[in-house]
């Protein structure tokens, strides 16, 4: 196994994890920050702007994962990279994000 191919996966998980948020807020007509608002990361951008940005975030992770290499997700090794490159950037955008959303603060009971 190649180890590039590894590499590969791990960006593949971190950019279907990233398109996760930006499709779902994009097609339910909610803005939410992208790379392309003003404070970049910070300011919101359409709903428009998401569904293009989370649409080619998951065109990105589908080249990554499936032209590269030869991914077999009954391969544990495979699934687990590509699981760690989501759950990595998952709790990077959860602390990111959450300082705007109220998301990082302790609920009361």
């Amino acid at each position: 196994m190649n180890w590039l191919w590894l590499v590969s996966y791990f960006f593949g998980g971190a950019f279907a994890a990233n398109a996760v948020p930006h499709l779902v807020c994009g097609s339910t007509g909610r803005p939410f920050q992208t790379p392309f608002a003003k404070p970049s990361g910070q300011g919101l951008s359409s709903a428009t702007v998401n569904v293009v940005w989370g649409f080619f975030n998951a065109v990105v992770a589908f080249l990554l994962v499936i032209r590269v290499g030869v991914f077999d997700p009954r391969a544990t090794t495979h699934s687990l990279v590509f699981g760690l490159g989501a759950l990595l950037i998952s709790l990077f955008s959860a602390r990111h994000f959450g300082q705007f959303h109220g998301g990082n603060t302790p609920s009361r009971p």
